[in-house]
């Protein structure tokens, strides 16, 4: 289908006469839509270019209410060639800026010009009655002698709006225009900085790995966009719900007024990375969010089930090959070892009444437990599911699945608090048990200082787990239940994070 370009005195077409298309590098773009049922700042923002697009183009055809979808602009109309991105208010390109066939003012002619000068001056009459003027030196503007016709005056012109402006009016609008223009852009990204400034989100902290770092848990900037770039294409397919139907029919009027769009999808992540990495409680986020705390419960709980659902479909699991090809030098006495395996215990606050006091460990929250296991270069390789505080470690090992993985020739690293029998079918080295009984790190045949630096990187691999405040602390009985896809999200987002295992060898 031919195309064209809807502006004043453009003749852009994609096809000739002919229907064959012509040269390529003239693109046509559609009249920006309003986007007026997404957040305030971006029903805002569309609704301004929607409504700077149609006064660029100037066709009384062409409303706020009606946009015919054949009206396109073509490149030749921006500076870069394209519009800018929606949200960049400040860009020259944001609206259509170039070759305006309504601001292309036409120079009038000389000629022209003189006429209408001479039309707007009054006809002088002669009130003498002789051939002899007053000054000699002046003819009489009706003496044929002379050689010049006499002026007529059409009174019709001192009304004549629609003639074209004196040339030096022209000159010195044209640059009260541009200066104005100027001025407008220089304004529009002030008040663009300011925002940003103003805004709670994740651009505010875009100068600052550290940030980034404390409240993501992700090492920088570029580490926690790359994660985005991952998972944005299917990020359409959050499902959001609040924290229960009960309270969702309560809060019905409170979520008319907060709804769950008033974020954009990138600062929902970092709400919910806020929650995991640095344990902010949910009216902490509500303020600075500018959000009712209903909706950060419900962008949490959304979010939560949303990684648990994408990241889990990932296989973790890494083959004895690959583990042996990236085994870290501290292992290279342990060239068997498959995994390191810990287990980790969460507070969760509930009501006393809700479970047997028998599960309880104290009157305000209870304790589940998890299995997690690392490769020795510090990957994620199997997190179980959570189970209740009193159970064993050598229950936990066998309900958690982990055993159908390995084979006799694998080995397993322990630490200290992990208790395993010795009726297992794997080696299980336990380095911070060996380094603190002398008699039994004499029998092993190791040396002190190779366990002890197993011993270290043991522990900085489980550490990694407890770097998330979230499970480091009491979880909130707002989003305990679910607690068992919050610890999997927190345990699989290790693998993306990228930060250092052991500071001192990080390159």
């Amino acid at each position: 289908m031919a195309r064209s370009c809807c502006v004043i005195n453009c003749h852009s077409r994609s096809h000739d006469s002919h229907g064959k298309p012509k040269a390529k590098g003239i693109g046509f773009y559609r009249i920006p839509a309003w986007n007026k049922n997404y957040a305030r700042d971006v029903s805002e923002v569309t609704k301004r270019q929607r409504m700077a697009w149609i006064a660029a183009i100037g066709r009384p055809n062409i409303t706020f209410q009606n946009t015919p979808p054949h009206m396109l602009v073509c490149s030749k109309h921006f500076l870069k060639g394209k519009p800018a991105y929606k949200m960049m208010e400040s860009d020259p390109d944001w609206a259509p800026s170039i070759h305006l066939g309504h601001t292309e003012l036409k120079a009038a002619t000389t000629a022209k010009c003189d006429g209408r000068a001479r039309s707007k001056q009054p006809p002088q009459v002669s009130h003498s009655s002789g051939p002899e003027t007053d000054n000699p030196g002046e003819s009489h503007a009706g003496n044929p002698a002379s050689g010049e016709q006499p002026m007529e005056y059409n009174s019709a012109l001192d009304h004549d709006y629609f003639c074209d402006p004196e040339p030096a009016c022209l000159d010195v609008t044209v640059e009260k225009n541009m200066k104005l223009k100027e001025e407008m852009g220089t304004l529009r990204k002030e008040i663009q900085e300011l925002k940003m400034q103003s805004a709670f989100g994740l651009q505010r902290f875009a100068g600052s790995d550290d940030d980034i770092q404390f409240y993501t848990g992700f090492a920088s900037y570029r580490h926690f966009m790359m994660f985005w770039g991952l998972i944005e294409p299917s990020v359409h397919k959050v499902i959001y719900r609040s924290r229960s139907e009960a309270t969702e029919r309560r809060s019905e009027a409170v979520n008319a007024s907060h709804t769950r769009q008033s974020l954009q999808p990138i600062d929902e992540l970092f709400l919910f990375q806020m929650c995991l990495a640095a344990g902010l409680e949910e009216r902490d986020l509500a303020d600075r969010f500018g959000i009712h705390p209903l909706t950060v419960s419900g962008i949490i709980s959304s979010w939560t089930n949303y990684l648990y659902t994408l990241l889990g479909s990932v296989c973790i699991w890494i083959d004895a090959e690959d583990i042996k090809a990236h085994l870290p030098d501290d292992f290279k006495d342990f060239p068997d070892t498959q995994v390191i395996v810990t287990c980790t215990e969460l507070k969760c606050q509930t009501a006393s009444s809700t479970l047997p006091q028998r599960e309880m460990f104290s009157p305000s929250h209870c304790t589940m437990k998890g299995l997690i296991g690392m490769a020795p270069h510090g990957a994620v390789t199997f997190v179980s599911s959570l189970y209740q505080g009193s159970i064993s470690d050598e229950e936990l090992f066998r309900r958690s699945g982990l055993a159908d993985l390995l084979t006799e020739d694998m080995a397993i690293v322990v630490d200290e608090g992990f208790l395993m029998s010795d009726c297992v079918d794997w080696k299980v080295y336990c380095p911070a048990f060996l380094s603190q009984n002398s008699q039994m790190l004499a029998h092993s045949g190791f040396q002190r200082q190779e366990i002890e630096r197993l011993s270290a990187h043991v522990e900085s691999v489980i550490r990694r787990v407890k770097e998330n405040k979230l499970l480091d602390s009491v979880i909130p009985l707002s989003i305990s239940g679910s607690i068992k896809e919050i610890f999997t999200v927190a345990c699989l987002l290790i693998n993306y994070q990228n930060k250092p295992l052991v500071k001192a060898r990080a390159k």
